[in-house]
Protein backbone atom coordinates (compact mmCIF):
# COMPACT_ATOMS: atom_id res chain seq x y z
CA UNK A 1 0.00 0.00 0.00
CA UNK A 2 1.37 3.49 -0.42
CA UNK A 3 2.26 6.04 1.93
CA UNK A 4 1.48 9.14 2.50
CA UNK A 5 2.33 12.18 5.24
CA UNK A 6 -1.19 13.66 6.86
CA UNK A 7 -0.52 15.54 9.92
CA UNK A 8 2.74 15.10 9.94
CA UNK A 9 2.94 11.65 10.39
CA UNK A 10 3.71 8.42 7.71
CA UNK A 11 0.22 7.03 7.07
CA UNK A 12 -1.13 4.06 4.86
CA UNK A 13 -3.05 5.97 1.92
CA UNK A 14 -6.17 4.35 1.53
CA UNK A 15 -7.74 6.14 -1.23
CA UNK A 16 -7.21 6.07 -5.05
CA UNK A 17 -6.67 9.03 -7.20
CA UNK A 18 -8.80 8.51 -10.55
CA UNK A 19 -7.54 10.03 -14.19
CA UNK A 20 -9.61 9.73 -17.04
CA UNK A 21 -7.68 7.26 -19.49
CA UNK A 22 -7.48 8.16 -23.09
CA UNK A 23 -11.51 7.77 -24.77
CA UNK A 24 -12.89 8.19 -21.20
CA UNK A 25 -15.14 11.34 -20.33
CA UNK A 26 -16.31 13.08 -17.41
CA UNK A 27 -19.79 12.38 -17.81
CA UNK A 28 -19.40 8.34 -18.79
CA UNK A 29 -16.22 7.52 -16.74
CA UNK A 30 -17.32 4.77 -14.23
CA UNK A 31 -16.15 5.33 -10.37
CA UNK A 32 -15.96 2.10 -8.06
CA UNK A 33 -16.82 1.36 -4.65
CA UNK A 34 -14.47 2.72 -2.04
CA UNK A 35 -12.52 5.84 -1.36
CA UNK A 36 -12.09 7.55 -4.87
CA UNK A 37 -10.49 11.37 -5.86
CA UNK A 38 -11.79 11.98 -8.83
CA UNK A 39 -11.04 15.41 -10.88
CA UNK A 40 -13.47 18.69 -10.74
CA UNK A 41 -14.45 17.83 -14.03
CA UNK A 42 -16.21 14.25 -13.14
CA UNK A 43 -17.50 16.00 -9.92
CA UNK A 44 -19.18 18.33 -12.17
CA UNK A 45 -20.33 16.16 -14.19
CA UNK A 46 -21.90 13.29 -12.14
CA UNK A 47 -22.77 15.13 -9.09
CA UNK A 48 -26.15 14.19 -8.27
CA UNK A 49 -25.10 10.40 -7.97
CA UNK A 50 -21.14 11.13 -5.88
CA UNK A 51 -22.69 13.28 -3.87
CA UNK A 52 -24.82 11.01 -2.26
CA UNK A 53 -21.30 8.94 -1.34
CA UNK A 54 -19.31 9.62 1.92
CA UNK A 55 -16.11 8.08 0.53
CA UNK A 56 -15.35 10.26 -2.75
CA UNK A 57 -12.75 12.99 -2.78
CA UNK A 58 -12.05 15.85 -5.47
CA UNK A 59 -8.83 16.60 -7.06
CA UNK A 60 -8.44 20.25 -8.74
CA UNK A 61 -6.02 20.56 -11.72
CA UNK A 62 -3.42 23.77 -11.62
CA UNK A 63 -5.45 25.26 -14.39
CA UNK A 64 -8.86 24.83 -12.58
CA UNK A 65 -10.20 26.85 -9.79
CA UNK A 66 -11.78 26.36 -6.20
CA UNK A 67 -14.65 28.18 -6.55
CA UNK A 68 -16.32 25.55 -8.32
CA UNK A 69 -16.24 23.51 -5.49
CA UNK A 70 -17.46 26.49 -3.32
CA UNK A 71 -20.96 24.82 -2.57
CA UNK A 72 -19.66 21.48 -1.88
CA UNK A 73 -16.54 22.11 -0.34
CA UNK A 74 -17.88 21.55 3.18
CA UNK A 75 -19.67 18.29 2.28
CA UNK A 76 -16.04 16.86 1.27
CA UNK A 77 -13.74 14.91 3.49
CA UNK A 78 -10.70 15.65 1.36
CA UNK A 79 -10.01 17.66 -1.48
CA UNK A 80 -6.46 17.00 -3.60
CA UNK A 81 -4.46 19.43 -5.69
CA UNK A 82 -2.23 18.16 -8.61
CA UNK A 83 1.10 19.75 -8.82
CA UNK A 84 1.75 18.41 -12.91
CA UNK A 85 5.16 19.81 -12.36
CA UNK A 86 7.66 20.68 -9.58
CA UNK A 87 7.66 24.50 -11.07
CA UNK A 88 3.60 24.89 -10.90
CA UNK A 89 3.01 26.81 -8.70
CA UNK A 90 -0.70 27.38 -8.88
CA UNK A 91 -1.38 24.66 -6.33
CA UNK A 92 -0.28 27.02 -3.78
CA UNK A 93 -3.14 29.71 -4.13
CA UNK A 94 -5.30 27.10 -5.08
CA UNK A 95 -5.13 25.93 -1.43
CA UNK A 96 -4.70 29.26 0.41
CA UNK A 97 -8.37 30.05 -1.36
CA UNK A 98 -9.64 26.57 -0.15
CA UNK A 99 -8.72 27.30 3.47
CA UNK A 100 -9.31 31.17 3.62
CA UNK A 101 -12.06 31.84 0.99
CA UNK A 102 -14.00 28.54 0.97
CA UNK A 103 -13.14 27.88 4.76
CA UNK A 104 -12.48 23.93 3.82
CA UNK A 105 -11.54 22.43 6.93
CA UNK A 106 -10.87 18.88 5.57
CA UNK A 107 -7.86 16.78 4.70
CA UNK A 108 -5.99 19.21 1.75
CA UNK A 109 -3.80 17.15 -0.17
CA UNK A 110 -1.03 17.68 -2.44
CA UNK A 111 -0.47 15.14 -5.39
CA UNK A 112 1.72 15.13 -8.37
CA UNK A 113 5.37 16.42 -8.51
CA UNK A 114 5.51 16.83 -4.60
CA UNK A 115 9.18 17.01 -3.61
CA UNK A 116 10.37 17.81 0.09
CA UNK A 117 11.57 21.37 -0.71
CA UNK A 118 8.14 22.27 -0.55
CA UNK A 119 6.73 20.43 1.91
CA UNK A 120 7.24 23.00 4.25
CA UNK A 121 6.11 25.83 2.23
CA UNK A 122 2.69 23.51 1.31
CA UNK A 123 1.87 23.28 4.63
CA UNK A 124 1.79 27.18 5.47
CA UNK A 125 -1.03 27.77 2.59
CA UNK A 126 -2.89 24.86 4.28
CA UNK A 127 -2.15 21.38 2.94
CA UNK A 128 -1.80 19.05 5.70
CA UNK A 129 -1.24 15.68 3.89
CA UNK A 130 1.20 14.82 1.22
CA UNK A 131 1.61 12.10 -1.66
CA UNK A 132 5.03 12.47 -2.47
CA UNK A 133 6.85 11.21 -5.60
CA UNK A 134 7.32 7.70 -5.38
CA UNK A 135 10.70 7.81 -6.45
CA UNK A 136 11.83 10.06 -3.30
CA UNK A 137 12.19 8.68 0.41
CA UNK A 138 9.18 9.64 2.00
CA UNK A 139 10.91 9.58 5.21
CA UNK A 140 13.24 12.33 4.09
CA UNK A 141 10.15 14.44 2.70
CA UNK A 142 8.74 14.42 5.87
CA UNK A 143 11.66 16.72 7.41
CA UNK A 144 10.91 19.62 5.08
CA UNK A 145 7.55 19.99 7.29
CA UNK A 146 10.27 21.49 9.93
CA UNK A 147 13.14 22.82 7.84
CA UNK A 148 12.45 26.50 9.54
CA UNK A 149 11.84 26.69 13.14
CA UNK A 150 9.73 30.17 12.81
CA UNK A 151 8.41 32.39 10.02
CA UNK A 152 8.57 36.49 9.25
CA UNK A 153 5.71 36.90 7.37
CA UNK A 154 1.51 35.62 7.93
CA UNK A 155 -0.29 33.11 6.36
CA UNK A 156 -2.54 30.09 6.89
CA UNK A 157 -0.54 28.37 9.72
CA UNK A 158 0.73 31.97 11.15
CA UNK A 159 -1.69 35.11 11.12
CA UNK A 160 0.47 37.64 13.37
CA UNK A 161 3.56 38.53 11.20
CA UNK A 162 6.95 38.34 13.00
CA UNK A 163 7.25 41.66 13.99
CA UNK A 164 4.27 41.61 15.95
CA UNK A 165 5.33 38.52 17.86
CA UNK A 166 8.90 39.26 18.81
CA UNK A 167 9.24 40.65 22.25
CA UNK A 168 10.94 44.51 21.98
CA UNK A 169 11.82 46.99 24.55
CA UNK A 170 10.02 49.45 25.67
CA UNK A 171 11.24 53.08 25.31
CA UNK A 172 11.77 53.23 29.32
CA UNK A 173 13.99 50.27 28.65
CA UNK A 174 16.29 52.56 26.09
Amino acid sequence: MREIIKDKAIVADDWNVIKLAEGETAETVSIAAGKQIVPLKVWLAQKPALQLRTDIGVWIASDERAEELQADAASLPLIAVDFPVFSDGRGYSIAFNLRTRLNFTGELRAIGDVLRDQLFYLQRVGFNAFATRPDRSIQDALKGLSDFSDVYQTSWDQKTPMFRRAARPSAQDL
